[in-house]
């Protein structure tokens, strides 16, 4: 694993555009190869009606394991935000990045909806129900003794890319935090060389190895939904917010079907987050307590970027 976190440290610090080329091509592959393998579980499984449901459980469980279940899902679609990270270096990131973002959420869906179709064709409603490990058995009616082999490298492969995606975006957030006297002063240093913020990289290259020894992938799956999910609640609240106290700011992009759209996303979010605290008494309050953490640390850098500016 460290290895893995190393190699993804040094592509992404000897250049943003070495970084982007790895992500397109991580991308396109998996990608490619899902969409493949969704087809070919369609075509050759016929084991049964794709969109027909298998009961697993009794009714009045459903809503507890629907709210646990949704915490693997949205993490499935956790990336969209990072997007935004870049914005500093992308061209007109007004106009391109709802464009991006639209785009790539829609076809994200219609790429989940086509591998689970495959999942149910080749395995029928009440196999799909009962497999914990959909994909390798769903894959072997079509591709017998090798499903484990193909599977696992198209995990693989879909795993650097997201890390390579997070290692893309996400230091320019401790980037913009130091350069704004937020976070420590060296995160906003940028290599002379590369032109990338080196330090920052590196930074996030270490806590991402503390994390993976720290606990288990699912842990770590319901800290960072759980807290994620606070937090884009509050932003959507504060579309709200600046819709009331700042109404004669340009806005280059308006949120369509306002105020019905935020209002529901808003609510959305809330739901998981209690249905975790619910569920997930422990995870959600050790979650929690991270983010706390860090808020006498926003506090006191804020005081002195304030005195810094002012003397």
């Amino acid at each position: 694993m460290k290895t893995f976190i190393a190699l993804l440290r040094a592509v992404n610090v000897g250049g943003t555009r070495k970084g982007s080329t790895v992500q397109n091509w991580t991308t396109a592959a998996k990608v490619i190869t899902l969409l493949g393998l969704s087809v070919a579980m369609i075509v050759l499984g016929h084991h049964g009606d794709p969109t027909s449901a298998a009961s697993t459980s009794n009714p009045g469980d459903t809503t507890v394991r629907l709210g646990a279940a949704m915490i693997g899902v949205l993490w499935a679609y956790e990336g969209w935000q990072y997007a935004t990270f870049s914005a500093g270096e992308a061209k007109d990131p007004q106009r391109t990045f709802p464009r991006a973002i639209s785009v790539a959420t829609f076809a994200l869906i219609a790429i989940y909806v086509l591998a689970n179709l495959g999942y149910f064709s080749a395995l029928g409603a009440p196999a799909a129900g009962r497999s914990d490990h959909i994909a390798v058995d769903a894959v072997r009616v079509i591709a017998g003794s090798a499903a484990g082999a193909i599977v696992g490298a198209l995990i693989l492969v879909s795993i650097f890319s997201a890390a390579n995606g997070l290692m893309l975006t996400a230091p320019r957030l401790y980037y913009a935090m130091a350069r704004d006297g937020l976070f420590f002063k060296r995160l906003a240093l940028v290599s002379p060389r590369f032109g990338t913020p080196a330090v920052a990289i590196a930074a996030i290259a270490v806590w991402s190895a503390m994390l993976a020894l720290s606990g288990t992938f699912e842990q770590l799956l319901t800290y960072v939904v759980f807290t994620g999910w606070i937090f884009y609640g509050l932003g959507g609240l504060s579309v709200f917010v600046y819709r009331r106290t700042r109404p004669d700011t340009p806005r280059p992009f308006r949120v369509p079907g306002y105020p019905l759209t935020p209002a529901l996303f808003v609510a959305s979010a809330a739901l998981l987050v209690f249905d975790t605290v619910r569920t997930q008494p422990l995870r959600a309050v050790i979650g929690l307590g991270v983010v706390l953490i860090g808020t006498p640390a926003f506090y006191c850098w804020r005081h002195i970027a304030s005195r810094n500016a002012t003397s």
